[in-house]
C-alpha cells in the first residue's frame, strides 16, 4: 500500500495502463475486450449501465471525491487558504487554461471537433508529481507546492466545465435529491469523532452511494457528486478516509480508467485526413501549458505583494509549464464528454491526449532535471564557499 502511496509509482502504473489499452484495442483481443466493456450490469429495469460507464461515472466519482477532499484542505489550511497565496499560482493557472483553449480553436475553430475547447486544459495531478518525484531531487519546495497548487486549480476549472458544460436536460428533483443526500452527509460526517463510529459509516457509505444515483439520474455528470461530497465532509474524517482510499485510487480505479479511455483504435489515415480534435489537442496540451503558465506565472511573480512570492525563477515555470501539460485523466474524461455523440473524433482526440501526454512528460522531465541539475550545483557551490 505505501508504494501506492508514493508519487512515482502510480504514474508509472498510469502510464502502462494507458499503454496496455491501446495495444489491447489494436489487437486480435480489442473486439471482444470493447464488447465486454459495453456489457450492462446493474439492477434490470431499474439502474443499468455498462461497465465503462460504471467506470467513468461510478469509480471516478471516487478519485474526484479524493481530490474534493484535497481541495478543501488547500482551501481552508494549505496553500490556498488566503488571497495572498493563491493569486500566484491562480494567475498561472489562468495562462494554463486560456492559452492552449486559443491554440485549441486555431486548429477546430468552426469545424464539427470545435466543442472539445476544454479537453487540454487539464493537468493531471499524480502523473505530474510523479514526474517531479522521478527528476526533481534538489528541486526547492517552491516549485512542488507551486505545482500543487496549479493543477488543483486545473481541476477545479475541469470540475466546472463538466458540472456546466455536459449537462442535459437537467431533472432537477433528482437534483434535488442529490443535495438533501450531500447535506445529510456533511451533517452526519461530523459525528464520526463521536460514538457509535459504525454505524454512522455505514450511513455515510449509503448517503454517498444515494448521492451519486441521483446526480446521475438528474442529468449531471455523476463525478459532480464525488466532488461535492468531498467539499461537503467534515475535514478529519475526510482526510483518513483520503488516506484509506488513495492507493485504490492510485492502483485501481485511474489504472481501469486509463486502460478504458485507451481503447481506442488508431485510424488508418495520412496526418491530413486527422481530425483538427487531435491536432488542437496535440499542439495545445504541451506548447499551450508551456506558454500560459510560464508567461502568465512570470506576471504574477511581479504584481501584488512580492515578499510573499516564492522565489521560482523563469527556468522553473518553464518547467512547471511542461508538467501541467499532463492532462491525462481529466483531459481523457472530457474527451469522452465533449465527442460522445461522435465516436471516431473522440477516439481521435482521445489519441491527441494521449500523445500530447507523453511529449509533455518528456519536456517535462528534461526541464525539471535542467532545474533540479541548476539547483544541486548551485547548492555545492554554496557548501564549498562557505568552507
Amino acid at each position: 500500500m505505501a508504494l501506492l502511496r508514493s508519487a512515482r509509482f502510480p504514474a508509472i502504473v498510469l502510464l502502462v495502463a494507458a499503454a496496455a489499452g491501446l495495444i489491447v484495442a489494436n489487437s486480435p483481443a480489442g473486439g471482444p475486450v470493447d464488447d465486454f466493456l459495453h456489457t450492462y450490469v446493474g439492477i434490470p429495469g431499474l439502474f443499468e449501465l455498462t461497465i465503462d460507464h460504471w467506470i467513468a461515472d461510478g469509480l471516478l466519482a471516487v478519485f474526484f471525491f479524493v481530490v474534493a477532499v484535497e481541495l478543501q484542505y488547500e482551501l481552508t489550511a494549505g496553500q490556498l487558504n488566503s488571497g495572498r497565496k493563491a493569486l500566484q499560482p491562480a494567475i498561472a493557472a489562468a495562462g494554463g487554461v486560456v492559452v492552449p483553449i486559443a491554440i485549441y480553436l486555431v486548429f477546430a475553430f468552426g469545424t464539427n471537433a470545435a466543442d472539445g475547447w476544454p479537453i487540454p486544459t487539464a493537468t493531471d495531478i499524480a502523473f505530474a508529481l510523479g514526474v517531479l518525484a522521478v527528476f526533481g531531487k534538489g528541486l526547492p519546495p517552491a516549485l512542488r507546492v507551486f505545482l500543487l497548487a496549479l493543477a488543483i486549480l486545473d481541476d477545479i476549472v475541469g470540475i466546472i466545465f463538466i458540472a456546466v458544460l455536459f449537462t442535459t436536460d437537467v431533472d432537477f428533483g433528482m437534483l434535488g435529491l442529490a443535495v438533501v443526500a450531500v447535506v445529510a452527509f456533511g451533517i452526519l460526517s461530523r459525528l464520526l469523532d463521536g460514538r457509535a463510529k459504525v454505524p454512522i459509516a455505514v450511513a455515510l457509505v449509503v448517503l454517498a452511494i444515494l448521492a451519486w444515483a441521483f446526480v446521475y439520474k438528474s442529468g449531471v455528470h455523476a463525478t459532480i457528486a464525488g466532488v461535492a461530497l468531498g467539499l461537503a465532509m467534515a475535514q478529519r474524517p475526510a482526510l483518513r478516509v483520503r488516506h484509506a482510499l488513495e492507493p485504490w485510487v492510485n492502483g485501481v480505479v485511474l489504472p481501469l480508467f486509463a486502460f478504458n479511455a485507451a481503447m481506442v483504435v488508431i485510424p488508418s489515415v495520412s496526418p491530413g485526413e486527422l481530425s483538427p480534435a487531435f491536432w488542437g489537442i496535440l499542439v495545445a496540451l504541451p506548447v499551450g501549458k508551456i506558454v500560459g503558465i510560464a508567461a502568465f506565472g512570470w506576471v504574477s511573480l511581479r504584481i501584488g505583494d512580492r515578499s510573499a512570492a516564492p522565489p521560482l525563477k523563469l527556468g522553473d515555470l518553464l518547467a512547471a509549464g511542461a508538467l501541467g501539460g499532463i492532462g491525462f485523466t481529466v483531459s481523457l474524461l472530457l474527451s469522452e464528454l465533449a465527442f460522445g455523440d461522435a465516436p471516431a473524433i473522440r477516439d481521435q482526440a482521445i489519441l491527441g491526449v494521449l500523445a500530447g501526454s507523453v511529449i509533455s512528460l518528456i519536456a517535462a522531465a528534461i526541464l525539471v532535471s535542467w532545474r533540479a541539475w541548476h539547483y544541486r550545483r548551485q547548492a555545492t557551490t554554496t557548501a564549498d564557499a562557505s568552507t
